[in-house]
């Protein structure tokens, strides 16, 4: 069955790949986990695993592979306070199947270890940042903050999104709505402030998107539609030659005068 997102990037790759030659990463792309003391043991096995299955998904692999010879280059870490980033995949380029299986495989079989509580976004982005500093060869640099809650520890994220360290990084976010509680569910209302919140704090650059996910059974299925709508088209417009201007140009700007 043909994939409808899959079509304009697939076309339009098709159509520039005689002009200009595919680079070697077309996206770096770091992935950041909340696993802050507001994530129990079992939501950070649903959040871990569900980056996993996201990754396997049939849709997620037929992007990753659309452009044969110009990768996907991935790392996944976790995060909690000001001073606890941890690496669970180390950047891999994501060239065929088989790196693919690894990369999940790596993934699933990082231990898990005791974390502070506090939430450190402005730290986490940060991360993010520097790991992306050694990757300028990629078309697109990418971070994705996932997270249920607001920053309480470590730098404030809008004085972190405004660090030359961020120029031409994007940053994006997935949250998780609370589970529901014995007075009922707040889900919805607590989705609304938390999405002003990302929005207004930690979103960066003008394709910045959020996902969101309600409660930590949905996380998978975010993950799927945030990974399907970053990595399907990416800097296609970079392999496009500059146009050499046409003899009459300044002729019908003369005559439009």
């Amino acid at each position: 069955m043909i994939r409808p997102w899959l079509v304009p990037a697939t076309l339009l790759a098709l159509a520039v790949w005689s002009h200009a030659a595919v680079a070697a990463c077309r996206q770096a792309l770091a992935l950041g986990l909340d696993v802050s003391g507001s994530v129990d043991a079992e939501e950070y096995q649903l959040q871990r695993e569900g980056v996993a299955r996201a990754l396997g998904h049939p849709d997620v692999r037929a992007a990753l592979f659309q452009m044969p010879g110009s990768a996907i280059r991935l790392m996944v870490y976790e995060w909690s306070a000001d001073d606890y980033q941890r690496i669970l995949l180390p950047w891999t380029d994501l060239t065929d199947p088989a790196r693919l299986n690894q990369a999940i495989a790596t993934l699933r079989g990082a231990p898990t270890i005791q974390r502070p509580y506090s939430t450190a976004i402005g730290s986490a982005v940060l991360m993010g940042a520097r790991e992306l500093a050694a990757h300028g060869d990629c078309w697109k640099r990418t971070i994705d903050i996932s997270g249920d809650g607001k920053a309480n520890d470590g730098p404030r994220p809008p004085v972190v999104r405004d660090l030359p360290l961020l120029e031409g990084v994007t940053v994006n976010g997935l949250i998780i709505g609370a589970d529901i509680l014995a007075g009922g569910d707040r889900r919805e209302v607590e989705v609304g402030e938390l999405s002003a919140y990302f929005r207004s704090n930690i979103l960066r650059g003008p394709d910045a998107f959020l996902e969101v996910a309600l409660g930590f059974e949905a996380f998978e299925e975010a993950m799927v539609r945030k990974l399907l709508r970053e990595i399907s088209v990416v800097a296609i417009g970079r392999l496009l030659p500059p146009v050499a201007p046409r003899a009459d140009d300044g002729r019908r700007a003369a005559r439009t005068q």
